[in-house]
């Protein structure tokens, strides 16, 4: 069973720089609903809280079969890192002043739930015009290629 929910939107924001892989404490409603596809990472963010890395407003809907000790589809969740990769993402962070954004959400190959971050430049809104401007180039050159 193979997943990916992706935050469509991260590219046409940011300049993504450095990719990371983290794991993710979810509980067991959470990871249900997730494996069914039901999370978005649209308005998610990582933030540093006493050293550790945590993701907010990562939306995972409730369990359609669970009771009510159903998990807060908001609630903040801490993500897993090893210490070096903490050091350096929040090294990074404070010195380049630099996003940490949530890219998507897979299953690996071992069966656990991981959340691929990035360290993230913001766009400028000429940045955005050139990322619309090539998208609509290559647009065209796929339907002048389907024609022939």
């Amino acid at each position: 069973m193979s997943f990916e929910i992706v935050n469509r939107k991260a590219k046409f924001l940011y300049i993504l720089l450095d990719k990371f892989e983290a794991g993710v404490i979810l509980l067991g409603t959470e990871v249900k609903s997730v494996k069914l596809g039901n999370a978005n990472l649209r308005d998610a963010y990582c933030y540093f809280k006493d050293g550790e890395l945590f993701i907010r407003n990562l939306h995972i809907s409730e369990y359609k079969f669970g009771n009510r000790e159903n998990h807060d589809p908001r609630r903040e969740r801490k993500l897993l890192l090893t210490k070096r990769e903490l050091k350096k993402i929040f090294r990074k962070s404070e010195e380049k002043n630099l996003t940490i954004i949530p890219y998507r959400i897979f299953l690996n190959e071992r069966g656990f739930i991981k959340i691929e971050i990035f360290l993230a430049q913001g766009k400028k809104s000429f940045d955005k015009r050139h990322s619309l401007k090539e998208k609509d180039m290559k647009r065209e050159m796929d339907q002048n290629e389907r024609s022939f």
